[in-house]
């Protein structure tokens, strides 16, 4: 099945989900499409791997990038700038919300509310099975209510993003899904995606799932790796 994302998603979930890097490709996912897609990196509780860090290269490929004010892009001080408002607004194909971990980070999107009243978004709720915070269903359920709580919206999806980092297999990413499907069926709502990497799929069958599946390729890396290219965007824009 196809993920076609259109109008303001908003990307939350446990701190350390993988949100930031969902946040990136799923743009980079959609601006191959044609779309018109912007990102606004809204995380202001994880100093670490947040989507600001590949700004230079959506912005290479037609990404918008909206990133906290000047002086403040490393600072863990909740300030927003006036643009995310103007984004939600505003008539782009995809806008990609990327909002901090927990309750503590998706309190910034409560300040959104006026500009919510123009566009709906989606809200998603990332959801990794083997971090210890989010193992059990019941547990993803707190956390949900907690967000929800926070930012005054209603979660609308979940995404999963199963993974052992360099240990993940094809069996973390299948348990994971129907770990998903568990939490689905509690919380009454939708998988909207999931999230896998690139190199998996093909020892996966994604072709027989159901649900629309996101191919990853990491770009929020430590110094000593380096980000994996995204060749046909990458020659698009410098021919």
């Amino acid at each position: 099945m196809e993920l076609k994302l259109r109008g303001v998603v908003v990307i939350t979930g446990h701190y350390g989900c993988g949100k930031s890097e969902i946040s990136v490709n799923l743009a980079v996912h959609h601006r191959r499409m044609g779309l018109q897609v912007a990102l606004a990196d809204l995380d202001v509780v994880n100093p670490y791997f947040r989507s600001r860090e590949a700004a230079g290269r959506l912005e290479r490929f037609g990404i918008e990038v909206v990133l906290p004010p000047p002086g403040l892009a490393q600072s863990e001080l909740p300030a927003v700038s006036p643009a995310v408002a103007g984004l939600i607004r505003r008539s782009v194909d995809l806008a990609v919300l990327d909002a901090g971990g927990d309750p503590v980070g998706a309190r910034v999107l409560a300040s959104l509310g006026e500009a919510f009243r123009f566009r709906r978004p989606a809200v998603l709720m990332v959801v990794n099975p083997f971090r210890p915070e989010t193992s059990t269903v019941p547990r993803c359920l707190g956390l949900l209510r907690a967000i929800e709580a926070s930012c005054r919206l209603t979660v609308t999806g979940l995404a999963g993003n199963a993974h052992l980092l360099a240990a993940t297999g094809p069996q973390e990413i299948l348990e994971g899904r129907r770990f998903l499907a568990a939490l689905a069926e509690a919380s009454a709502l939708p998988v909207a995606f999931h999230a896998v990497a690139e190199e998996l799929l093909e020892r996966l069958d994604p072709s027989a799932w159901p649900e629309p599946v996101l191919p990853i390729r990491r770009q929020l890396v430590p110094p000593w790796e380096t980000a994996r290219r995204w060749d046909d965007l990458e020659g698009e824009r410098s021919s």
